[in-house]
């Protein structure tokens, strides 16, 4: 079985700037994951064509259980809110995304701790902090029948970049997943680097490799953790023609 997982961000490719749907197809039929887990997602946004980048997806790798997990309603870096989960399917909206080969037993959401108010960040590059507020986070959780009767747990999240408070909706996320059957994997953008996500998951990383600025990578931010006993094969990075961020595979053996 091949996990994979991708910050798409939302289909564009930081080259030419644009989103091709029909690239995008592409680079996620090359990744022939059986579980694939998909952060910065668009769904009825003008910037990417209004397609619904989960269905494009989920036809390209012929996954046919897949769920779609808005954390915003709106557009980002426009008119938002936050997502309640009572959305119109054609709204759009923005999140994280969820895609399987494998039945899945049964679906959860978990909406994470949102930052109360705005805070300073200082980003690399600059001298001084920018005041930024964060967008609401969640992640998504699928049982899936690993074969033979067994089950498996895999969830996809996309956690906030702004310091300490990405690791506290960690320890929030791996207390929720403990309540699932063993063995799980955690997979997404985690924005943070692996000694901080062991400190606050508690679980053991499946792959070890930089994924950030995809042109050059120096940061490992995305990340495939597995809590319970899993034999692991052949694990790496990709970079395909979008994104800025590199997509991590591994394979269970």
């Amino acid at each position: 079985m091949r996990l994979a997982t991708f910050n798409i961000l939302h289909g564009r490719a930081p080259e030419d700037d644009r989103v091709d749907v029909d690239r995008f197809a592409a680079a996620v039929a090359s990744l022939d994951a059986d579980v694939l887990a998909l952060q910065e997602v668009d769904r009825g946004q003008e910037r990417s064509a209004r397609a619904d980048l989960t269905a494009v997806a989920a036809e390209a790798l012929g996954a046919p259980h897949h769920r779609f997990v808005a954390a915003l309603a709106g557009t980002p870096g426009a008119t938002w809110m936050a997502a309640t989960g009572e959305e119109q399917p054609d709204a759009a909206a923005f999140g994280i995304a969820l895609l399987s080969r494998v039945p899945v037993r049964s679906w959860e959401v978990v909406r994470l701790p949102a930052l109360p108010v705005p805070v300073p960040v200082v980003f690399p590059g600059r001298r001084r902090p920018v005041v930024v507020t964060d967008e609401p986070r969640v992640a998504v959780v699928a049982e899936l029948d690993g074969g033979a009767g067994a089950p498996l747990t895999v969830a996809s999240t996309h956690l906030s970049f702004v310091p300490g408070w990405g690791a506290f909706q960690l320890r929030r996320l791996s207390r929720a997943l403990r309540r699932h059957s063993a063995p799980v994997v955690l997979m997404g953008d985690l924005n943070m680097e692996p000694a901080a996500v062991r400190r606050a998951s508690r679980m053991r990383p499946l792959v070890s490799a930089p994924t950030f600025p995809a042109g050059e990578p120096v940061r490992q931010l995305d990340h495939v953790l597995a809590g319970g006993a899993l034999r692991v094969g052949a694990a790496g990075s990709r970079r395909l023609p979008l994104s800025d961020h590199l997509a991590l595979t591994v394979d269970l053996s």
